[in-house]
């Protein structure tokens, strides 16, 4: 069983940035030209071009190849969010079974070194962090096209079409959890509905459910 999950807002305090050629914290965002200014930052895409004509994103997937090395402190992607259920999902499947749906970065591998970033699909959010689905990103899609393990989806439906574009040529079938009043068309699997009376990040519920092994008769 391979698990997917969607990113969160709360990043840790400790998170790492890259510095650009001014020594500035790099903060990534959907919309930098929105962003409030800050002393010491400057905002950026994570497929904007850096002045050694690279994007952010080649730079973290060199930066990636030597994690052991890790200057500026990235933190896999599994420890980079603040609720606890990452690691506790981590724990359960194992790093190579867990990966991140990032708003930001694409489908990334729970020990992918990561960097801050404030992007996120959620509409209610502030309009310099919000990706819209129009928006091109070269994101990245770590799962194995030859996965033929079940794959589990547990995230809201604003990242719903992001995790059918990144896994839609995955062998295996796919498990959607969802609480929406509309059920979600999943080809090659099918949607599992997670009865809560939570609204607001009911997933966090549903992975600790997950977690206990309270869904495995639905899996």
């Amino acid at each position: 069983m391979i698990v997917v999950m969607q990113c969160a807002a709360r990043k840790k305090p400790d998170s790492g940035h890259f510095k650009d050629h001014d020594g500035k914290h790099v903060v990534f965002v959907a919309n930098p030209e929105l962003a409030p200014p800050r002393v010491g930052v400057v905002y950026a895409r994570p497929d904007d071009l850096t002045k050694e004509g690279l994007t952010w994103r080649d730079k973290l997937l060199a930066y990636n190849q030597k994690p052991e090395a890790n200057p500026l402190g990235f933190l896999p992607a599994c420890e980079l969010y603040q609720n606890d259920v990452y690691r506790k999902i981590s724990a359960r499947v194992g790093y190579s079974r867990f990966f991140i749906l990032s708003a930001g970065w694409g489908l990334v591998s729970a020990s992918f070194l990561m960097p801050y970033y404030d992007i996120t699909f959620t509409a209610q959010a502030e309009a310099y962090k919000r990706r819209r689905k129009a928006d091109h990103y070269n994101d990245f899609t770590m799962l194995s096209a030859g996965t033929r393990e079940p794959v589990l989806f547990l995230g809201g439906k604003d990242y719903l079409p992001l995790f059918d574009r990144l896994t839609n040529e995955i062998l295996g079938p796919r498990i959607v959890f969802f609480n929406s009043a509309t059920v979600p068309q999943i080809r090659n699997g099918r949607a599992v509905r997670f009865e809560t009376s939570t609204r607001t990040n009911w997933h966090y519920k549903c992975a600790e459910e997950l977690i206990d092994g309270n869904l495995d008769e639905k899996i």
